[in-house]
């Protein structure tokens, strides 16, 4: 059945840039009401409840060192951190070898990472913006190390190597502190964990609007006006005052607006994507490879992946798998059982037999999710000048935007979600006091 729905706020997007700009104005006393596509809040954050009853993150799980509102949060709402268990160096499997942290390849792939982390630093010139990831590696000598860079980039920005240019990554090294924060875990983004996983903080957000959020009802139009807002969604239309977009552009770039987006900001949904991941969650009674020298891998057969310890101090035992750009999507051709056993098996030779059965197995292919698109952010297509971090959220006169893309201070994490949204209620309360 169709209804009217009148508001003061509404807020595109239950997401933790959406929650967090509605909790801020719920807080100032401002009526909210916050339209979600999808059947759950969280956006690319998602918790799940294990057979052995612990919670595993199936999105965005780390907090940073200096990620200080999300772990103000994660404390108001009573919630447990606990530090990233890490190594110096993973160990990095070819086949049936194991890469020496000071052989030939490890090497070479370390001074290609050095030159890039300078380029992050002293800017690159406009034309690198059309010299594609895949392009750049193409000179890398050594296929070892080609292929080593190549997994570590899949696997930090989820992008195929031929849709991200060396200038973007430079652009968002540059703005996500460097290399050395961005794969770090002590003083780095990959810090700490929480206990009950960051998707039960967006839910416990949520617990706090109540029926200010209304599910499963996607936004397919938004009409503005001098006159106000009108969202036409699946059911029925909302009236609103100010709103306040928190999707990434991408997804944006789905919603009719009437009249049409100032075409500099329309460019940004039409030349960015959001990037290719599928993360697994292998569950163990307990973390039996403690004792054998840790579990941090980067495994260079295909598909590429990267293999943390994120369990808990005391158990379970949580294995983490993430494999981004095109092997994310090769994956989905197989059956969940074929997908597991082609993850572990190369690893068993370093962790035991007993890694290949594990108590439970969740797993989420993000690039299949109808309403986020993919993850872990939306990135620049070559050759284009919109969509770089942070992207444009100046307000069109009643329209705000938020989301962490959209972030001066660490944008595509969890962190920037928060800071965005926070910074958009801002913005409407200050508007909506005038």
């Amino acid at each position: 059945m169709q209804q009217d729905t009148v508001t003061t706020v509404a807020v595109v997007g239950a997401g933790l840039a959406g929650l967090s700009a509605a909790r801020d104005l719920h807080r100032a006393g401002i009526d909210v009401l916050v339209l979600e596509a999808a059947d759950r809040v969280g956006g690319r954050a998602m918790a799940v409840t294990t057979a052995l009853g612990s919670r595993v993150d199936l999105g965005g799980q780390w907090l940073g060192h200096d990620h200080h509102r999300i772990i103000a949060a994660a404390d108001e709402l009573g919630l447990h951190r606990y530090p990233m268990r890490t190594q110096p160096l993973p160990r990095v499997l070819a086949g049936s070898r194991r890469l020496h942290p000071a052989g030939a390849a490890m090497l070479t792939a370390g001074l290609a990472l050095a030159g890039v982390e300078l380029l992050s630093r002293v800017g690159t010139p406009a034309r690198w913006n059309t010299v594609t990831l895949d392009r750049w590696l193409s000179r890398v000598p050594g296929p070892t190390a080609r292929r080593l860079l190549e997994v570590l980039a899949a696997v930090s920005w989820t992008a195929d190597p031929d849709r991200l240019s060396v200038h973007a990554v430079a652009t968002m090294l540059a703005r996500q502190g460097g290399l050395r924060t961005i794969l770090s875990t002590t003083g780095g983004a990959q810090e700490s964990l929480l206990v009950e996983g960051i998707g039960t903080l967006a839910d416990r957000l949520a617990e706090g609007l109540g029926p200010r959020i209304r599910l499963a009802d996607p936004v397919t139009a938004i009409s503005h006006t001098d006159d106000g807002i009108t969202l036409h969604t699946r059911t029925g239309r909302v009236r609103a005052t100010k709103t306040i977009i928190t999707v990434p552009a991408p997804m944006a770039a789905r919603i009719d607006f009437r009249p049409a987006l100032p075409a500099d900001r329309a460019a940004i949904g039409r030349a960015s994507y959001m990037g290719s991941v599928y993360k697994a969650l292998a569950i163990y009674p307990r973390p039996f490879w403690r004792g054998r020298h840790g579990a941090e891998f980067i495994v260079l057969d295909r598909p590429g992946r990267a293999v943390f310890d994120s369990g808990p101090p005391g158990g379970p035992g949580h294995l983490c798998v993430l494999v981004g750009g095109p092997e994310a999507r090769e994956l989905d051709a197989l059956d969940p059982g074929t997908r597991r056993a082609a993850l572990l098996t190369p690893l068993a030779d370093y962790l035991g037999p007993e890694l290949l059965e594990p108590a439970d197995w969740q797993e989420k292919s993000w690039h299949r999710d109808e309403f986020t698109g993919g993850g872990y952010l939306a990135m620049p297509a070559p050759g284009s000048i919109a969509g770089f971090l942070p992207v444009d959220s100046a307000p069109i006169g009643d329209l705000h935007w938020a989301g962490t893309e959209t972030a001066e201070e660490h944008p595509g994490y969890l962190e920037g979600a928060l800071r965005s949204g926070a910074r958009a209620a801002a913005e409407v309360i200050a508007a909506l006091a005038r």
